[in-house]
């Protein structure tokens, strides 16, 4: 509660928050969840489209086969916005990124909005293409932006509002997709382009609030503007101790430019922040899952390390519940509640807490490669398992839960024995707990600055 009331009395940092989740993560739930309602529709059109350019109608095969073009199209821009994500942040800075970002959406709402009156269904590949990549900068750069906004002993709360935002777009996509509403034959295009409205949301909002301070400092090296940003976020708070904190990790990284994807995997100081976040980002989609405020009370490593180990639980007696559903009457619904166990020990944990840890681990300079490098697993991996989840039912039937199962208990295994705890420590604590991890052969009073550079000694 007292966590809760500190929040509170920074309205500005609750607004920021919300205005740059209305058209980021939320955007990630929405287009997935809008997609659903219109499919016999959109199919429908495909077919009389080709009909009436060849005066053929298309097989039920190339139908299905063009709907699988269309919603591969999303997660393949998701790759592509994770990619650039990077070089966004790091070259416009977090906020405008965001902003920019915003012109991905409004491009697909019209090439959506206006397929079926230009009679081109290729124009909502190409649209969910753009919401892809929109998804993908966003799902990079949101967390970034708020974390390094947040203060310390609420950034895990503040950086987890990017999973929540994500939960109400799927709500809210269920729900405008319901016939009633734009779910319907004559107003589909409508629902598809209504992504465009979170956009004109974030883009009037969002422009009224400050740019990440750990930005204008660091990367940009302006004091003045990141002690007004820290004002406006933090309240009446003393800001002399976080300023201070900041100013040290600036003389940490003094010297230092922005870092490449391949930059992270050549540098040894970075091994366990590596490794950490491939294994947490690739088990975030191969665990089978396509809010809390608990984050800052209970830690990262046991939000994961639980969620992890409640997942391979309920992914078994799922599996034996599957294999005795036609022998046993209740067992259908035993079923049911394993799923919904299931997807709530992802939310309480892995959901979460991965998203905010590349912010905790890396250092400024590695920070937004490191969300490239995250980003892209995500959403190769969340293409990897919708390709291959059809081919794992068909092979394994009622134990198709034996890969996620497998994924999910050497994740718990990796986060129990090398993952350390990140909850309430600074940047710079975090950074100096990973270096005695990636150099263990240092001396007392001796440490590395990094893989080319000469031991220094203490003083």
């Amino acid at each position: 509660m007292n966590k809760l009331q500190r929040l509170l009395q920074s309205k500005i940092l609750i607004l920021t928050i919300c205005a740059a989740g209305i058209g980021g993560t939320f955007q990630y739930g929405y287009n997935i969840s809008i997609i659903n309602a219109p499919t016999s529709y959109i199919q429908t059109f495909m077919n009389k489209t080709w009909l009436e350019r060849t005066g053929v109608p298309l097989e039920s095969n190339v139908i299905l086969l063009l709907w699988s073009f269309t919603v591969s199209a999303y997660p393949l821009g998701g790759l592509t916005g994770a990619v650039v994500a990077g070089p966004m942040a790091i070259v416009l800075g977090r906020k405008m990124s965001l902003l920019l970002n915003n012109v991905f959406v409004i491009i697909a709402a019209i090439l959506s909005g206006f397929s079926r009156m230009a009679k081109s269904f290729e124009m909502i590949m190409l649209s969910r293409f753009f919401t892809g990549m929109n998804a993908g900068v966003s799902m990079n750069i949101q967390p970034m932006y708020l974390a390094e906004s947040a203060p310390k002993k609420l950034r895990g709360a503040v950086a987890l509002t990017s999973a929540s935002f994500t939960a109400l777009g799927l709500v809210l996509g269920q729900v405008v997709g319901l016939r009633e509403l734009l779910g319907g034959e004559e107003s589909w295009p409508f629902l598809l382009a209504s992504n465009v409205v979170p956009a004109l949301i974030q883009l009037t909002a969002l422009p009224w609030f400050p740019e990440s301070p750990r930005y204008l400092l660091i990367d940009r090296g302006d004091k003045e503007s990141c002690i007004s940003a820290l004002q406006k976020l933090r309240g009446n708070s003393d800001l002399s101790a976080e300023l201070e904190e900041m100013l040290a990790e600036q003389a940490a990284v003094k010297g230092q430019r922005a870092k490449n994807p391949w930059e992270l995997f050549q540098n040894p100081a970075l091994r366990w922040q590596l490794m950490s976040i491939v294994v947490l980002s690739s088990a975030m989609q191969l665990c089978g899952n396509d809010s809390n405020m608990i984050i800052d009370y209970a830690g990262r490593r046991p939000l994961l390390l639980g969620g992890y180990i409640f997942m391979a639980g309920w992914a078994i007696v799922f599996m034996v519940a599957l294999s005795q559903q036609t022998q046993i009457s209740w067992m259908p619904y035993l079923s049911m509640a394993c799923i919904f166990a299931y997807i709530l020990s992802f939310g309480i944990g892995p959901a979460g807490v991965t998203g905010v840890l590349p912010t905790e681990v890396f250092d400024q300079m590695s920070r937004p490669a490191a969300y490239m490098i995250c980003g892209s697993l995500l959403w190769f991996n969340l293409f990897l398992v919708g390709t291959a989840f059809p081919f794992i039912v068909k092979s394994l039937a009622h134990f198709c839960y034996v890969p996620f199962l497998v994924v999910c208990i050497c994740t718990a295994l990796y986060v129990g024995f090398f993952l350390p705890e990140t909850k309430g420590k600074s940047f710079l604590e975090i950074s100096e707990e990973f270096k005695r991890r990636n150099f263990k052969a240092q001396t007392h009073g001796v440490f590395y600055k990094g893989p080319e550079e000469i031991k220094s000694t203490m003083l």
